[in-house]
């Protein structure tokens, strides 16, 4: 009869511990983190990631490890460029892995051939010959050879001597007016947060001389588009952009 009653009393004081156990753990008691200069996180009193401070000061840091093989995948001095003008998988991965310098000799004649057979398409579309309905010169005054030329090579030109933008219309222009071929006009001389690279990339492959060729425009007057839409992508600028690092904040 005694060891019954021992053995149960042993048996209760577990439950209580059980019971305390998970009461301790419905609390949420916090976690203590110990800061490490190990961790791949910048925390404690480090300057930088798992430097400075109590850690190995940042200019004596190992550096990271690049050994290996690595493989370049893709380009992206223009957005949208190899995947518009590329006519087929084998085109565009081929772009993708090419010298800077060597893209133009190679790709500009399929970009070029790529870019009559969308104008093509939309002759279709519209019930025109083909043969009148070519690419035009666009605003910057390039042809087909050239602006092709400069957009095969996937890289952002620098012009010291001009202001550095993607597209900037002269001083009575904008996106959506008719004077677009101001002389005032530069294009690809870099890039800035603010360039809306889509649309410009659109206007200079389908606007024409006055940057909006195809715009949807309604021709008959009656009220429906008879012309796609092409100089936009439709999306507008929707961060914030700032003069520090990252420039960009969130989306609006």
């Amino acid at each position: 009869m005694k060891y019954k009653n021992i053995k149960y009393t042993f048996l209760s004081l577990l439950a209580v511990v059980a019971l305390v156990s998970c009461s301790d753990d419905d609390d949420n008691t916090p976690v203590v983190v110990t800061e490490t200069c190990d961790d791949g996180i910048m925390n404690g009193d480090e300057t930088g990631v798992d430097c400075g401070g109590t850690c190995t000061p940042c200019e004596e840091a190992v550096d990271p490890d690049f050994t290996g093989t690595y493989a370049q995948v893709d380009f992206m001095g223009r957005p949208g460029i190899n995947t518009v003008l590329s006519a087929d998988g084998t085109i565009k991965d081929s772009h993708n892995v090419s010298i800077p310098s060597e893209m133009a000799a190679i790709f500009q004649a399929d970009f070029e051939a790529r870019l009559e057979a969308y104008h093509d398409v939309y002759a279709n579309i519209l019930g025109a010959d083909p043969a009148d309905v070519n690419y035009e010169n666009n605003i910057l005054g390039l042809d087909a050879p050239t602006l092709t030329g400069y957009l095969a090579a996937d890289v952002l030109e620098v012009a010291p001597n001009l202001t550095t933008t993607y597209f900037l219309p002269g001083e009575d222009a904008d996106m959506d007016g008719n004077v677009l071929n101001d002389p005032a006009v530069i294009g690809l001389t870099g890039r800035t947060p603010q360039d809306d690279v889509i649309d410009v990339s659109l206007i200079l492959l389908f606007g024409g001389a006055d940057g909006i060729r195809f715009s949807g425009q309604d021709t008959d007057g009656d009220g429906v588009a008879d012309l796609p839409r092409l100089t936009s992508d439709g999306v507008g600028l929707t961060a914030t952009v700032g003069t520090s690092f990252p420039y960009l904040g969130a989306p609006e």
